[in-house]
């Protein structure tokens, strides 16, 4: 201000904090109000508290935000989305990905809040700590507090977003010993690039406010002072000590964020364990181990889950759309060609191919079947995993060339048109919302989440994912044998239809809005 004006101008930033500490049965919480959330220690919070709440009680269709990491990566993905909305959307649904936080829309919320917010959205922000509005009266304020924690213990997550605590940090005590182990080790030797920085999931705030951080690890003689977090030092200090207590000097070593390097320490916006800042790969055996905000998660350890519930979900009881049955020695064209002509408006688009753009002497066959209302329908007879991999990796072709290419779209609606001598007329922009993959399994009986191949499973699920963090909704329907006993399985909807929030519930006399935490 003073090279501005020659006025010499002295204002700091104050703001409030307060922590109120309850013992509720056999928890304890602590709610911090304004800046209070600073003045509780990273140590003695539930880091999974906010989130476990979030995926039980958030309304799947309508989240606003999300943070994720990704294993190994060093790397923090922040989406927001002010009106909500699906998961799938979001793309945070992978197995290497951990999720941190997530803000959204509540269902049926059973707290105070809810009482004066009748027909009105209610919202909160949950990751380690829960961002929410409790009652204000004692009485309000512990009954609040006892139904999120039954809510936590006896509810289970919902169905769209239970992916998130399949990822957990490892807890057996030899395979932690092994691992600390291992990394007490590496930080006795020179620096290599194993180890990379990335900011604390809890502190991403703090580092975009911070312009001066003070580390101080194993050392009386104050901390150092530097423009932004240095590795390169805190691996210097590690690697001085004593080895078996390199990790622990880390773990006791604190890394202090502050808003005015003047100020210091006295204008600090987060304290964090040096640990927190660093993440690193270590295998053991054909076991590989990451970790990540001071804890160890193993690679992979939720693949084979995630794969079985995502094909699990391809499954429904109740069939939207389905298929004739296919008899034997009946083509593939032969087939498609008979149910289109057996349904009003339906049209048989098998080998009515379109440009490629990436090389326009080969074609692309968009889809077997359209529906009246611009679905895709890709249709295939299979005795291995071989055709079914062609055709998830046609689904996903078919879309990315229709949302991405302005060529594509139009030589495809255009052929729509012409085929249907004028009787079906895509809008110019058309892109599919949704793609039904019908399949006949050969031998194999009725289509089940157990009859699909192994290698299918895989592809199906990523496929699956992929399509969805596109906005198309993908479905799978088993089409029956000719002189089969049983019929296939229907139809199920991969996706979530986003509904609008209602208007934002305003500001109430009975409710706080806080940010709680537990340990």
């Amino acid at each position: 201000m003073s090279r501005s004006t020659g006025i010499t101008v002295s204002e700091s930033v104050r703001r409030t904090a307060a922590v109120l500490l309850l013992a509720v049965d056999d928890t304890v919480y602590a709610i911090g109000c304004d800046q209070g959330y600073r003045l509780i220690p990273d140590h003695l919070k539930d880091k999974r508290f906010g989130l476990s709440f979030a995926i039980r009680q958030m309304d799947p269709s309508m989240i606003r935000g999300a943070v994720s990491r990704s294993l190994g990566q060093a790397r923090t993905d922040i989406s927001l989305v002010p009106g909500g909305a699906p998961v799938p959307l979001l793309g945070i649904r992978d197995h290497s990905r951990i999720v941190r936080s997530l803000g959204g829309y509540l269902d049926d919320l059973p707290l105070t809040r809810s009482r004066y917010t009748r027909g009105k959205a209610v919202s909160a922000q949950g990751g380690c700590g829960l961002r929410i509005a409790l009652g204000v009266e004692p009485e309000a304020l512990l009954s609040d507090l006892r139904t999120i924690t039954r809510i936590c213990r006896e509810d289970i997550p919902h169905q769209e977003l239970e992916f998130v605590d399949h990822i957990v940090p490892v807890s057996a005590p030899t395979t932690l010993d092994a691992l600390d182990e291992a990394l007490d080790n590496r930080l006795g030797r020179p620096a290599d690039g194993s180890i990379s920085a990335c900011v604390p999931s809890e502190h991403h705030l703090a580092y975009t406010e911070a312009t001066t951080y003070m580390t101080q690890i194993n050392s009386s003689n104050g901390a150092l002072r530097s423009d932004d977090f240095d590795l390169g030092y805190i691996l210097t200090r590690a690697r001085l000590a004593q080895p078996g207590q390199r990790l622990k000097a880390l773990r006791e070593g604190t890394v202090t964020l502050a808003r005015d390097r003047r100020a210091g320490a006295a204008d600090s916006l987060a304290v964090t364990s040096a640990l927190t800042w660093l993440e690193t790969g270590v295998s053991l055996g054909s076991r590989r181990f990451f970790l990540m905000d001071g804890e160890w998660y193993e690679a992979g350890a939720a693949y084979v889950e995630e794969c079985q519930a995502a094909v699990r979900a391809l499954f429904s009881p109740s069939p939207s759309v389905s298929l004739p049955a296919w008899a034997v020695g009946e083509s593939e064209n032969a087939y498609n060609n008979r149910v289109a002509d057996d349904r009003p408006n339906w049209l048989c688009l098998d080998t009515k191919n379109v440009a490629n753009p990436l090389r326009p002497r080969d074609q692309v066959e968009i889809c077997d079947l359209l529906m009246p209302d611009g679905t895709l329908i890709l249709v295939k007879r299979a005795g291995g995993s071989g055709p079914l991999s062609h055709l998830f990796s046609q689904a996903r072709v078919a879309v990315e060339l229709l949302q991405e290419s302005a060529q594509v779209r139009a030589d495809f609606t255009a052929k729509v048109a012409r085929l249907s001598g004028g009787a079906r007329l895509l809008p110019n922009d058309y892109t599919p919302k949704r793609i039904v993959l019908a399949m006949l399994l050969k031998k194999r009986g009725s289509l089940t989440p157990d009859s699909v191949f192994g290698f299918s499973q895989i592809t199906i699920a990523q496929t699956s994912k992929a399509l969805a963090a596109r906005g198309v909704t993908v479905q799978i329907v088993g089409i029956p044998q000719r002189g089969a006993d049983t019929l296939s399985p229907p139809l199920c909807d991969v996706g979530m239809r986003a509904r609008s929030p209602a208007e934002s519930p305003g500001n109430h006399t009975s409710a706080l809005q806080s940010q709680l935490f537990t340990s």
